[in-house]
């Protein structure tokens, strides 16, 4: 149905409405808007991702065998996004996990070879896609997009010493997450 704005509307026509009842619908529109976003910012169900138990078995035997590899698995799991990906160097697993570089490179190998999941390449940068057929943060509708926001991992050792700079008295452990509030 269109809607017609006008100066003063018409009531005996729904569609159509002054500016301030428009304004007045808007401003409503995005109170309610605003009050989905608190609740899911809120809900104890944002942090979970998903697991098929039917790779319980597999991911057991793998774990055993592939330690670290099975690390890398999980952190890429725990700050992928609901199109399951994540953009990170390998400078960042080498820190996070105090391992070498060949070690990530063969745990990426792994994880790869073994179906786990696929790397993507956007110029120099690696993108994860983690396999969605065993983890998964949303609804499989938006799986099938080959275009998709990803969160970004960034190593404050690899940036220009200008930028590290200015973190200089910025106190970091091993793991850290640094997030803005939305002001709203």
């Amino acid at each position: 149905m269109e809607l017609l704005v006008t100066e003063k509307g018409d009531v005996l026509k729904e569609n159509h409405v002054s500016f301030r009842e428009r304004e007045k619908q808007r401003e409503k529109e995005e109170e309610i808007e605003k009050e989905q976003l608190k609740r899911e910012r809120s809900s104890p169900f944002n942090r979970w991702a998903q697991f098929n138990l039917e790779h319980g078995k597999k991911l057991m035997r793998f774990a055993m065998k592939y330690p670290q590899a099975q690390a890398i698995l999980f952190f890429l799991v725990d700050h992928m996004d609901e199109y399951n990906a994540v953009m990170c160097s390998y400078k960042v697993f080498q820190e996070l996990f105090e391992i070498s570089k060949p070690t990530v490179t063969r745990a990426i190998k792994v994880l790869k070879e073994h179906g786990l999941i696929a790397v993507l390449k956007s110029g120099s940068s690696n993108i994860y896609a983690i396999n969605d057929k065993v983890f998964w943060k949303s609804w499989g509708n938006n799986l099938r997009y080959s275009k998709f926001p990803a969160n970004v991992v960034l190593s404050l050792s690899e940036q220009d010493k200008e930028y590290q700079a200015h973190f200089k008295n910025l106190q970091t452990t091993k793991h850290k997450e640094v997030s803005a509030k939305d002001e709203q």
